[in-house]
């Protein structure tokens, strides 16, 4: 799996949550030294946040190991294209679907949609987030505190209530929560705030769902090189994203996504409740 150069150049996007088109480097997505081996074979998966980033690495190795996708994503068709693109040339298909996870019935109609095209549903992957940079709690407004947590909690709350009655066992639930979980970050308080709700929802979903059979977990990255980061971030914070880890870099969306294969295949069979940490060698408890 690609590995960037310790920094990225400046830059930045005006809008949210980012494109892919005008970063650079681009993202390591594919992955090409991952051999699959059939881990997933015939398992469908669905993926919010799937246009790019970590949702796109991960679409892209699930393919690899022989299930079905598809992509939740809130408005980056082109980028959206793109996945599908390489998921298909993976030779899985790649069902598109456009809303906002953070509204209840998008996420119902994903889930009939996945339920129409491919009758089942296995993997259930909560990834889409984002995130709003403020210099203080007093220039958090309500709207941004209330939109924060419905894209990045209230949408995985919408998504297992409406997949659950087509999760039979065996099925698996991955959340994506974050380093800033467990380390925190002054500038990011409402969204470290909802990945620490993430953790807890993951671990209390997974003791609710042990006796039916279905496993949680939950990945929490460290800083990773997404559309996400130049759309939220100056160009001088882009520039040195990442080197505060002990690795001195950020990290390639490829290289969290086998946390994600794992996770979903049968190697992970006696995990629930867990939370894996690829975040470039910061050490966290939990």
């Amino acid at each position: 799996m690609a590995q960037q150069e310790s920094r990225q150049p400046p830059q930045h996007q005006d809008s949210r949550p980012g494109h892919e088109g005008p970063m650079h480097p681009k993202p390591s997505e594919t992955a090409p030294g991952y051999r699959g081996s059939g881990k997933l074979r015939d398992k469908v998966a669905l993926i919010t946040g799937g246009d790019s980033g970590i949702g796109r690495a991960v679409a892209v190795l699930y393919a690899r190991e022989g299930a079905k996708v598809g992509i939740l994503y809130l408005c980056e068709d082109e980028d959206a294209e793109d996945t599908r693109r390489l998921v298909e040339a993976e030779g899985r298909p790649c069902t598109l679907l456009r809303g906002d996870a953070g509204q209840e019935e998008t996420c119902r109609k994903a889930v009939a949609r996945m339920i129409e095209e491919h009758g089942r549903l296995d993997i259930l992957i909560n990834n889409a987030a984002e995130q709003h940079p403020q210099e203080s709690i007093e220039d958090i407004t309500a709207e941004q505190l209330e939109r924060t947590f419905r894209t990045n909690v209230f949408a995985q709350f919408h998504l297992v209530k409406a997949a659950l009655p087509h999760l039979a066992e065996g099925a698996c639930i991955i959340n994506t929560a974050s380093v800033t979980a467990y380390k925190g970050s002054p500038k990011l308080l409402d969204y470290s705030a909802t990945k620490g709700a993430i953790v807890a929802f993951t671990r209390s979903l997974s003791m609710a769902l042990t006796e039916r059979g279905i496993r949680v977990n939950a990945v929490a990255p460290g800083p990773i090189w997404t559309p996400l980061i130049p759309s939220t971030f100056t160009a001088e914070e882009v520039a040195e994203f990442g080197g505060n880890t002990p690795m001195k870099r950020a990290g390639q969306p490829d290289e969290v996504a086998p946390a994600y294969v794992f996770l979903a295949s049968s190697d992970s069979s006696y995990m629930s409740g867990q939370v894996l940490h690829p975040n470039g060698g910061t050490v966290v408890n939990g």
